[in-house]
Order: structure tokens, then C-alpha cells, then sequence
């Protein structure tokens, strides 16, 4: 297992504090943002040291990690995924993330690929598509529910007097549930 990050021993509401100060500054400014921590670290009492580095990483990180999520983003806008749930929305988000991520550690590494990391590509792929049908389905039942309760409404005007059965009929035609 590899040793822990400089950068992961910074708590949290410091590292969200890095976090603002790299976005504010584009990702860029290393030294300045890590004078910076370094204050803030000696502020709370810790000993604690970040170098340049370190700080450089986690901008590139970041960078990264909104550029993913500005990809993947567009990629569900283009698939209509606005109508879907939230947590569909944020899981579908962290795949396309995850997989951004894995393309640009293989291409830096000059495009090698290990077994493990194809494995890992292939089952995200894999659940990409699962999700996609899971949605087409989830979709279809949507459309049979109101179809279903279109129908219902047609029925109970035409009980009530309010439509008759010929007009009934010709509607439930038009609307494709005849």
C-alpha cells in the first residue's frame, strides 16, 4: 500500500480552504498557495509542512477532476438525463469521472495498460451500458404508468358524460395507447 499523501494529512477545512485558493487563482500560483497553507497550517498549531509539489499535484488533481466532471456532464446533458433522479445523475457523473481519469493516467504513462487497469476500464464501461439500459427501462415503465393512467382519466370522463366513447377512442389513437 502506498504511504500517505502530505496533502491528505492537511484537515479537511484547510483542504477546502487549498481548494478555494487554487480555483480562485485558475490552478495556478503554487508557491504563493503554499506559503499560504504552510501559514495556515502554523496558525492551528501543526506541524505539519506541505511542499510545492504536493500543492502542485493536488491543482493538477483538481483541475482535472472539474474538467472530468465538466465532460461527463456534457456527455448525460446529450443522453437526457436531466429527467432522471438525482442519485442516477451524481453515480452516472462519477463513472464518466472515473473513466476521464483512467484514459489520462494511460495516456501519460505512453499509453500502457496493465490487466488490471483494462479490467477496471472494461467493468466501468460495463456499467456505463448496464445503466443506460437500466434507465431505457425505468423510462418504459414510466411511459406505461401514464399511458395506464391516461387511459384511466379517458374511462372516467366517458362514465362521468363528459366525453363519449367514440371521441374516447379516437384519443387513445392519437395519443399511441389504442
Amino acid at each position: 500500500m502506498p504511504p500517505v499523501r502530505k496533502i491528505d494529512l492537511v484537515p479537511g477545512e484547510l483542504r477546502d480552504r487549498l481548494r478555494r485558493a487554487l480555483e480562485e487563482r485558475g490552478f495556478g500560483d503554487i508557491v504563493a498557495v503554499t506559503e499560504e497553507l504552510n501559514a495556515w497550517l502554523a496558525a492551528d498549531g501543526l506541524e505539519l509542512r506541505i511542499g510545492k509539489s504536493a500543492v502542485g499535484e493536488f491543482s493538477k488533481l483538481l483541475k482535472d477532476q472539474r474538467e472530468a466532471f465538466s465532460i461527463a456532464s456534457a456527455v448525460l446533458a446529450e443522453t437526457d438525463i436531466d429527467a432522471e433522479s438525482e442519485l442516477h445523475r451524481v453515480l452516472m457523473q462519477m463513472i464518466g469521472a472515473s473513466a476521464v481519469h483512467l484514459i489520462r493516467a494511460i495516456r501519460e504513462d505512453e499509453g500502457q495498460i496493465d490487466a488490471k487497469d483494462l479490467h477496471f476500464l472494461s467493468r466501468m464501461l460495463k456499467d456505463l451500458m448496464s445503466s443506460a439500459g437500466i434507465r431505457e427501462k425505468l423510462l418504459e415503465d414510466e411511459r406505461r404508468r401514464l399511458e395506464k393512467a391516461q387511459a384511466a382519466r379517458l374511462e372516467a370522463a366517458v362514465a362521468k358524460g363528459d366525453l363519449d366513447a367514440e371521441a374516447a377512442d379516437r384519443a387513445r389513437r392519437i395519443l399511441g395507447f389504442a
